[in-house]
């Protein structure tokens, strides 16, 4: 007898089965979920990021072309 029950089930899920279009497929709630912790850490890396770059104290050493013959800079024009 519980052969025959499953049979009717999988009788009766089979029209609902052919009625899903498979190109309407959706990524659900645990997509979401997967794209916003990444988002979240995207927006961490980048606070982070900002925090070290705005302690780098880099100075630029002046070229050649810019020392003038005395070894003194050269004026900016």
């Amino acid at each position: 007898m519980p052969d025959m029950s499953a049979h009717q089930a999988l009788i009766q899920l089979v029209p609902l089965a052919e009625e899903l279009d498979e190109n309407k497929v959706t990524p659900g709630v645990l997509g979401f979920v997967v794209f916003a912790v990444m988002a979240l850490a995207v927006w961490a890396l980048m606070k982070s990021m900002n925090r070290h770059m705005n302690k780098v104290d880099f100075e630029e050493a002046p070229t050649e072309a810019a020392v003038g013959a005395a070894g003194e800079p050269a004026a900016r024009k």
